[in-house]
């Protein structure tokens, strides 16, 4: 007799007996559980696991798609695993790189070696996708010796993976498989090519663009992206961490490992200063141009936005201007006022947070030359304070606005837009896993916000990760889509930093206990930050972006 276990499926609430093990996959067949799309993977007991893994125990699981956050970056590994095979058929010896995000679900790549990529050719590599897709080739994992995986790796090519392992090596790894090609991923992937079922392939400046579905749009293709800002920062800093010798974690983690970490962080805090100063001549000369006196700074969540912003003023002020500075988040509606979400929890990323009338008549009367007593957002009681000090602009002021809808165009109707001068900053993390896996931004994000969080605002890693889904849906709302409206961009990520925020933030992970559903995205932030070699804080200039997450700046906030 079959000894079987009970397994509880939290997508219908329903429990079966299924034969100890069984596969996710097997059991979801059995289950027949009504989707209109197909499972991706399954969170077993907090965990994320592949449809392959086979049950021992009794658990509890939740399968999903790509409607998830996690079923998302499943499908975007699975197609990245069947771009290389395809790339790897039509052009043998040379190196496929996955450079960037591109709209909200596509990723900007290049073939080394080829400069431009016309329409036929980006139409033969999709109908070569396209043919793998459907053969339904199996997807396989199996962990080996790392000496093995190495020389697998080293056979194909691939040098970037190699260096990886060599500067945190490890006894076993996990080795992918797609009909003889070897790969590496840092998430699960689904069990074949044919679940990946939506992409296409554009052609796009050097190279081309991999569009795929939305999370938020799953049954049709993301097109027709244009981002050329945000992309020409993504290719600036491309350009610039080639020239630096650090365009993958395995190359950063040598340096550290050379003694060289002080010469990194003195690098990027200098090309961080040199954009500053750049983008405050800019601000000048649009004063002088078209009388622009409010510099609007929008960005996600732990972009930077507040340091970026201050030390922008110091920019300013060298150049004989008078900055002066106000938060959105001062201008939040008491806490009973604030919308809520489909959840019911307070919607903070809504512009209907923001009062708007208040904020608008302060800007009307301080464009007038009127002094203004300027409100402070007290996010402990919920309600508004006041400043003793009322503010007033003179002719060489500049008012610096910063928040999340600062490039919304709802929010300033009442200052024409020639008198506007509009920056997004985010953390467009520049350097990748490899040349295969990328470092998503949201993931450099949360690293600050989980350090920032606990170490000043006193808040532990499962509230801060509580609310992430919250904050991810509030930015694709209210900030993604105003993003190409900014007169420039600053990218405040920092190539070093995840090396730096390694020692704040696992600490902080580890206390994630296994019981609760945040757990899983405990367990994999851990195992990223398990690449990158520890970089001591001691050297970071008290004025850096980095200061404002792990404590030590000369900024007050």
């Amino acid at each position: 007799m079959t000894d079987t276990i009970k397994v509880t499926c939290e997508n219908i609430g329903a429990t079966i007996d299924a034969p100890m093990g069984t596969t996710l996959g097997d059991i979801a067949r059995e289950l027949n559980i009504a989707t209109a799309r197909p499972f991706l993977a399954a969170y077993v007991n907090h965990r994320i696991k592949e449809l392959g893994y086979k049950i021992y125990t009794p658990v509890t699981v939740r399968f999903i798609d790509i409607t998830s956050f996690e079923g998302i970056r499943v499908y975007q590994r699975t197609c990245w695993f069947l771009l290389q095979k395809a790339a790897a058929e039509r052009y043998p010896g040379r190196k496929l790189h996955i450079r960037h995000s591109m709209g909200g679900s596509g990723f900007y790549c290049e073939i080394e070696g080829i400069d431009e990529f016309p329409r036929e050719e980006a139409a033969a590599l999709r109908d070569c996708m396209r043919r793998l897709a459907d053969a339904d080739l199996p997807i396989r994992r199996r962990k080996t010796f790392t000496s093995e995986v190495r020389e697998i790796y080293r056979r194909q090519g691939l040098d970037d993976k190699v260096a990886l392992l060599d500067t945190r090596p490890r006894l076993y790894s996990d080795l992918y498989t797609l009909d003889g090609l070897a790969g590496y991923f840092y998430g699960s992937l689904a069990p074949s090519t044919g679940y990946v079922t939506l992409f296409d392939i554009e052609p796009c400046y050097n190279g081309f663009r991999l569009a795929l579905p939305l999370r938020t749009a799953p049954d049709r293709i993301d097109t027709d992206v244009h981002q050329e800002k945000m992309s020409d920062i993504f290719r600036e800093y491309q350009r610039w961490v080639n020239i630096m010798g650090v365009p993958t974690v395995g190359d950063v983690n040598s340096k550290v490992l050379a003694g060289d970490a002080g010469g990194m962080i003195k690098l990027a805090e200098a090309f961080h200063e040199r954009k500053l100063a750049e983008m405050a001549d800019a601000i000048l000369e649009a004063n002088a141009v078209r009388g622009v006196r409010t510099v609007l700074i929008s960005g996600p969540s732990s972009s930077g936005k507040t340091t970026s912003a201050k030390r922008l003023g110091i920019h300013l002020g060298v150049l004989g201007l008078k900055p002066v500075l106000i938060s959105l988040d001062d201008y939040f509606v008491e806490r009973e006022k604030t919308p809520r979400d489909e959840n019911g929890d307070y919607d903070y990323e809504a512009l209907e947070a923001i009062d708007l009338k208040l904020f608008n008549d302060h800007l009307r009367r301080l464009m007038q030359g009127e002094s203004v007593d300027i409100p402070r957002y007290d996010f402990i009681t919920g309600k508004r304070q006041w400043h003793r000090t009322p503010l007033t602009l003179d002719e060489r002021s500049i008012l610096i606005v910063e928040g999340i809808h600062g490039l919304n165009p709802r929010l300033t109707p009442s200052i024409p837009n020639r008198q506007k001068f509009r920056i997004y900053v985010s953390c467009f993390t520049s350097v990748a896993m490899d040349n295969m896996s990328r470092i998503a931004t949201t993931d450099n994000r949360l690293l600050r916000r989980l350090t920032r969080d606990y170490t000043q605002r006193g808040a532990d890693a499962l509230a801060t990760l509580g609310r992430w889904p919250s904050v991810r849906r509030g930015e694709e709302r209210h900030i993604f889509p105003y993003q190409e409206n900014a007169d420039v961009m600053f990218n405040s990520s920092l190539f070093y930093e995840i090396s730096v925020l390694r020692s704040f933030a696992e600490p902080i992970l580890r206390e994630v206990p296994d019981t609760v559903p945040e757990y899983d995205e405990a367990r994999r932030m851990l195992k990223f930050l398990d690449n990158f070699i520890p970089i001591a804080p001691d050297e970071i200039p008290p004025t850096s972006v980095l200061r404002e997450f792990i404590g030590g700046s000369s900024f007050t906030y």
